[in-house]
Order: C-alpha cells, then structure tokens, then sequence
C-alpha cells in the first residue's frame, strides 16, 4: 500500500505565505512525477504545479512567479511554497504522484489540506 499524507494548509491574509508537504509512504519501487491540484468550491479540480522525477517542474498561469514546487528523493516528499497568496488561491490541495509498484505505474492521491486565503 501507498499512502500520501499533507500537511501545511490553514487560514491566513491574503498576501501572505504557506508551505504544503506531501510525504509518499508505503511499499513502492521509485516516485515519478508529483504534482499539486486544487478544487475550490464549485470549480473542478486543476493542476497547480508538477515536477519530474530529475526535477523539471511546471507552473499554472495563475501561480507563476508565487508558487513553487520541489521535491526532495531522499524523503519521498514533495512541497508547494505559495507566496503572495490571494483570496482566489483558497481551495483544498491535493498531492499526487505516480508510483512505480512491481514494475507498473500507478497514480496515487493525498486526502487533501485546506488552504483558505482572507482578504
């Protein structure tokens, strides 16, 4: 089994900072791409941020130049540093990575954290 556990939402003003963890635990071979999605009220789920396993990463429009997503191996944990946050950043994030389980790939979601930005 492969668990996804985050951590790091909460409530603060607008402008200000969070960092969300996901940490990949479990019994799996390696971790390929993680990644960070949203789904605020009402709207469908969408991709914040990705990146690969050799570390290339990519950003949504909307986060460009505030967010930034990282990962270290080592810890099988992936992190989204949101700066400058808006009001329009408030959602539940869900982490989610593709783990390499006896030979196939498999995706795997986090229960998701809840950041919820004040104007």
């Amino acid at each position: 089994q492969v668990q996804l556990v985050e951590s790091g939402g909460g409530l603060v003003q607008a402008g200000g900072s969070l960092r969300l963890s996901c940490v990949v635990s479990g019994s799996f071979f390696s971790i390929n791409d993680m990644g960070w999605y949203r789904q605020a009220p009402g709207k469908q789920r969408e991709l914040v941020a990705s990146i690969a396993r050799g570390g290339s990463t990519s950003h949504a429009d909307s986060v460009k130049g505030r967010f930034t997503i990282s990962r270290d191996n080592a810890k099988n944990t992936v992190y989204l540093q949101m700066n400058s946050l808006k009001p329009e950043d408030t959602a539940v994030y869900y982490c989610n990575t593709d783990v390499i389980v006896a030979g196939k790939q498999y995706p795997y979601w986090g229960q998701g954290t809840r950041v919820t930005v004040s104007s």
